[in-house]
Formats: C-alpha cells, sequence, structure tokens
C-alpha cells in the first residue's frame, strides 16, 4: 500500500536543567521527525494503493527511497550554519489478501532498514528501523465501479537500532499507532482520484539523549491527494499532494515549539513491465516548511511482484 514514513530518531546534546540548548537548535527539534518517506510523522501512501487486490493475491516489494535535506527551519525561517541529513533507506514489505467476515484485508509486515548521513557534525547511522505490523479493512470494495474505502492501523514496534547516546538513530525506541483512511473513486474512463488522511499517535521514550530524558509527542495529521492517469492497462502517470500538521513535542517539562506544518509534492508512474512484475517511481520535494529539515529533492523506486 504504501511507502512509509519510518521515523528517524535524532538525540542532541540539550542541557535540560538549565533549560539551554548546547547544541544546534535543529538537532533538538527534529527529534523523531526524519523519516524514510520525508522529515514529518505520517505515511506516506502511494496513488492506487487503496485499490484492492483480489483475495488470495500475495505481493512482495522493495521500496528503495533517498533524500537531501539542505536547510533547517525554525517558525518558518530558514537557519543558518545549521546541519544537513541525507538519506538512503530500504523497505521490505509482504502483503497477503483475503477475506474476512465478508470485508476484503490484507496483514502485512514491513521491516525498513537503511542509512542516514548526517552533516556539520551530525554523525550517522546504519541498520534496521522500527518493524511496522497493518491489516487495511476495505468497508467497500467495488471494482466494477472503480471505488473504494478502506482503513488501516499501523503499529510500528520499537525494535529498530537506538542508542540514546549516538545523535542519529534509525529506531525510536517508542511505540506508534497510525490509524489511516483513504477513498479512491474514478472520474472519467481513465482519470481516478485518490484521497486519504491519518492520524498517528505517539508513546514516550524514557531513554532520549545523553540524559536519558523522557520524551512525549501530541498527535500528528497527514492529508494526502492523488490523481491518476491510465495511459494503458500496464502503465500510469500520477502527481501528489500531501500536508503534514501537529506533532508538537516536549523533552522532560521543556516544550520544543516544533509543531510540523510541512506540505509536498510528487510526480511519477507505474508500469507492469512483465504481467506481474511493477516498476514504480516518484519524484518530489517539500515546498512549505514551518520546523524541521525541508527537503530539497526525494526520488522513491518501488519493484513490486505479484505471487
Amino acid at each position: 500500500m504504501l511507502p512509509v514514513h519510518q521515523n528517524a530518531e535524532i538525540n542532541g546534546p540539550l542541557t535540560i536543567d538549565n533549560r539551554t540548548w548546547t547544541a544546534a537548535w535543529g538537532i533538538a527539534l527534529v527529534a523523531g521527525c526524519l523519516s524514510l518517506a520525508r522529515p514529518a510523522h505520517g505515511l506516506d501512501l502511494d496513488a492506487g494503493d487503496y485499490v484492492a487486490a483480489p483475495a488470495g493475491t500475495t505481493l512482495g516489494l522493495l521500496y528503495l527511497q533517498g533524500a537531501e535535506r539542505d536547510r533547517l527551519y525554525r517558525a518558518g525561517h530558514s537557519q543558518p550554519n545549521a546541519p544537513g541529513l541525507d538519506s538512503e533507506i530500504g523497505i521490505l514489505r509482504l502483503v497477503h489478501y483475503a477475506d474476512l467476515g465478508g470485508f476484503r484485508v490484507a496483514p502485512q509486515v514491513l521491516l525498513p532498514f537503511g542509512r542516514l548521513d548526517g552533516r556539520r557534525g551530525l554523525g550517522d547511522a546504519t541498520g534496521l528501523a522500527d518493524p511496522i505490523l497493518a491489516m487495511p479493512l476495505w468497508l467497500i470494495n467495488e471494482p466494477e465501479r472503480r471505488r473504494y474505502l478502506g482503513i488501516t492501523p499501523y503499529l510500528f514496534l520499537p525494535l529498530g537500532g537506538y542508542d540514546a547516546d549516538d545523535d542519529l538513530n534509525l529506531g525510536e525506541n517508542r511505540w506508534k499507532l497510525n490509524l489511516q483512511a483513504a477513498y479512491v473513486t474514478g472520474l472519467t474512463e481513465n482519470l481516478a482520484l485518490d484521497l486519504a488522511a491519518d492520524v498517528m499517535f505517539y508513546g514516550r521514550n524514557n531513554h532520549y539523549g545523553s540524559g536519558r530524558w523522557t520524551q512525549r509527542q501530541k498527535p500528528s495529521y497527514q492529508y494526502q491527494g492523488f490523481l491518476r492517469y491510465q495511459l494503458t492497462p500496464q502503465a500510469d502517470l500520477r502527481a501528489g499532494l500531501s500536508w503534514l500538521d501537529g506533532g508538537a513535542s516536549r523533552v522532560d517539562d521543556l516544550q520544543l515549539d516544533d509543531r510540523q506544518e510541512t506540505g509536498k509534492w510528487n510526480l511519477g508512474f507505474s508500469w507492469f513491465f512483465l504481467p506481474k512484475t511493477q516498476l514504480a517511481a516518484t519524484y518530489g520535494r517539500d515546498f512549505a516548511v514551518e520546523n524541521g529539515f525541508r527537503e530539497e529533492h526525494r526520488l522513491n523506486i518501488r519493484l513490486m511482484q505479484v505471487f
């Protein structure tokens, strides 16, 4: 269904007792808000992800995602001499479609991994990120009318690589739960619209940073929309917009004032170059960032095999 945001944890050396920063403001600001898909707290979809496959179908997917982040924002303003961050992330995903109680479902597991490369002393991280369990359920599944409505819970397991003494981590050392709903409908014979919204809930990280402080975070919300144009039965073009809001966090009693207000666009295609093998690719970038890193470039590639 989607290339996912697996958040990377950034542990800046805050001096909490004195309520002062001892490192670049941005190192603390973006605690937990760098992701596989982008620096945000949400789940990025691919266009067409909520088009349900027939029961009995199994999908194996490999995502490869690369992003460059050269600018860091605070209250909408770019910060001088701030660190940068590049990421190279992969996700292995296994999905199986079945019928349960008269509804189509798709239990699945996602295993993210990869590398984060910081600049200006931010360090790097390599390894496994937090695994994810999910099971979409379709309340409307009408392929003859090209109409679908699905809801999905995603559970993030705190099993990825995490060291409180490191500036960068691929794991977050906290549980997360995302609830997502999406609606798909055909507009014309070749044009389809996808709309989605989700909310992410965050557990506590009680070993945040070198002081082993407690990190808390308010829910964040994401809204996405896509248009898909079917060129042939095997290929389509797609364009999307996304907006992320919320997710302000605090460390012990220190409010970070890091509420996310981030918008991005993307363009791409999908192509079944073999009867059961699909290649999809999208390019995108952020067009608005209130707090955190701004993605200057992002390339997502997805290879899908139907079994």
